[in-house]
């Protein structure tokens, strides 16, 4: 076993060790995780705001969490940054803690391999990843980045199993993720009165785009069938 994949196994451990022997963790990340599921901006706002000073530090974990473990849209935290700290600090605050999770995924992919990745994620949305990378190549990660019913995790692992050089990945993931940021922090700031609609109006789309893609999918291979 290589030196990286011991360190790794070695955090690992630690954190779940953290999760399941102190109980107010587990408790804290289990009501946090239930947020983030419910899709409710306004508790997610609720939630962040009550820690106060600390609220940007469990902001920039729990982007790491959802980048990691949980399938949720980014977009809802980045909102919520953007409504506690105002535009500029929270699309800061949303750029960079995405870009940490973003090199956590690309890591644990390098290091512990497809079989690990295919459990954190599934087999199939690894295929439809790979496909990506043989179509775009190079460009893959802006692309995708740019695309709202990709997964920005998905990516991140499935980058970390190519043969990318990771300042590569970086680099194209500081460039491709930095419009939505900036956009969706627009709008967080403006949550009052039509701020409001606009983000029912974009959980609509995040909707949309994923029927659409299914769709699109179920498509192209009954014409390959035929």
């Amino acid at each position: 076993m290589k030196r990286s994949q011991i360190i790794l196994l070695l955090l690992t451990i630690l954190c779940l060790g953290l999760y399941f022997t102190i109980p107010s963790i587990q408790t804290q990340l289990n009501l946090a995780v239930s947020i983030l599921c419910s899709l409710n901006l306004e508790s997610v706002i609720a939630y962040l705001r009550e820690f106060g000073v600390y609220a940007a530090l469990i902001s920039f974990l729990l982007m790491i969490l959802q980048s990691i473990i949980a399938p949720i849209p980014a977009f809802l935290i980045t909102l919520s940054n953007a409504a506690i700290f105002g535009w500029a600090l929270g699309a800061l605050l949303s750029w960079s803690s995405a870009m940490v999770g973003a090199a956590l995924c690309f890591f644990i992919a390098r290091i512990l391999g497809r079989d690990v990745v295919e459990k954190l994620t599934s087999k199939k949305a690894l295929d439809t990843a790979d496909a990506f990378f043989e179509r775009y190549g190079k460009h893959t990660i802006i692309v995708c980045r740019l695309l709202p019913f990709i997964s920005f995790d998905l990516i991140s692992y499935a980058a970390g199993l190519t043969s990318i050089r990771f300042w590569s990945f970086w680099v194209a993931t500081g460039i491709g993720q930095l419009p939505a940021t900036l956009v969706y922090s627009y709008f967080g700031q403006n949550l009052s009165s039509g701020g409001k609609i606009i983000f029912i109006t974009l959980l609509m789309m995040f909707a949309l785009s994923i029927i659409i893609y299914i769709f699109k999918k179920i498509y192209d291979k009954k014409a390959r069938i035929s």
